[in-house]
């Protein structure tokens, strides 16, 4: 038995997120191998091999970005040839390749993991997070996508593990990865920041947005938005916070203008302490919060960025 992670990378620097499903994966109590593809496989495995708990990093360097349906008949091809588990993030990239792998095996997928229980029983969320489901698998290999913000991450250490290079020939699929356009940012990434102050439709305009954003800039955080704020057109759809948004449990996360629809707090209920700067003491935000300003954010949002 083994656990295969398919860990993410881009540009040869590991995603923060493959730490967090690490700690997942040692709670299963099997040896650990991690897998690298594409370009910068190789020179983000010596990050990937110091991370506590890896037993042996598997690397599989292309030229090119590699479409999914290839990923996944590489993936099924490894995880098949022995009972264990397969894991990655419930990211972008899990939530494309794992189901095509669960396809490939035949078998069951179990999404957005937030607690396992043992080898064959895990936990999510379900009903926006209203109740947790356990679920047990029967299936020879359990494939998992990990809810990262539900796990601390792994430790660096050293010796780093073992690293191999497999001459792998990728089956050709019918996409292709033609170009990417990343966003940049000097803010820290949303899904792993320690510190999220997230605006709401309160907030009432694109420019009074920019409020939000000094703040978080203080306070050297990430900026994040309800989907009410996203879909008036104040923040871009990558800063959603929610059931359809990103999952974040920060140590701090300031929901400023925000209501508390349900589906907003199933993206962000996990977080440490939560502070919420609405006018209505009686928000369902109100209720989740550890502190709760009832206030005119348009005084508060100032006042609290000249005290910063």
């Amino acid at each position: 038995m083994a656990t295969l992670i398919l860990a993410e990378q881009h540009q040869g620097q590991l995603k923060a997120g493959t730490a967090n499903v690490v700690m997942a994966a040692r709670e299963l109590a099997q040896p650990i191998e991690l897998l690298l593809i594409g370009p910068g496989a190789a020179a983000a495995a010596e990050q990937a091999a110091a991370l506590v708990g890896v037993d042996r990093v598997l690397v599989v360097e292309t030229a090119a970005p590699c479409a999914p349906e290839s990923q996944a008949e590489l993936i099924a091809g490894l995880a098949g040839r022995q009972p264990g588990q397969l894991l990655a993030e419930a990211s972008v990239q899990g939530r494309s390749v794992l189901p095509r792998v669960a396809a490939l095996l035949d078998v069951g997928m179990i999404a957005e993991v937030i607690g396992i229980d043992s080898p064959t029983v895990f936990r999510r969320p379900i009903y926006a997070g209203n109740a947790i489901a356990r679920i047990e698998s029967l299936d020879e290999v359990q494939v998992l996508t990990i809810r990262a913000s539900a796990f601390a991450p792994a430790e660096q250490g050293e010796p780093p593990c073992p690293i191999v290079r497999l001459e792998q020939a990728l089956i050709p699929a019918a996409s292709r990865v033609v170009s990417e356009v990343l966003s940049t940012s000097a803010r820290p990434e949303l899904g792993s920041a320690r510190v999220v102050v997230s605006g709401g439709r309160g907030l009432g305009s694109r420019e009074n947005f920019a409020l939000v954003e000094r703040v978080a800039d203080r306070l050297g955080g990430a900026v994040g938005a309800s989907r009410a704020a996203v879909d008036a057109g104040f923040a871009g759809n990558d800063l959603q916070v929610g059931q359809t948004g990103k999952h974040v449990a920060p140590d701090l996360y300031v929901a400023v203008g925000i209501s508390g629809a349900i589906q907003h707090l199933a993206g962000m209920s996990g977080s440490k302490i939560i502070v919420a700067i609405n006018q209505d003491a009686e928000a369902p935000i109100a209720q989740v919060a550890d502190y709760t300003l009832v206030a005119d954010l348009f005084q508060a949002l100032p006042d609290l960025e000249r005290a910063l």
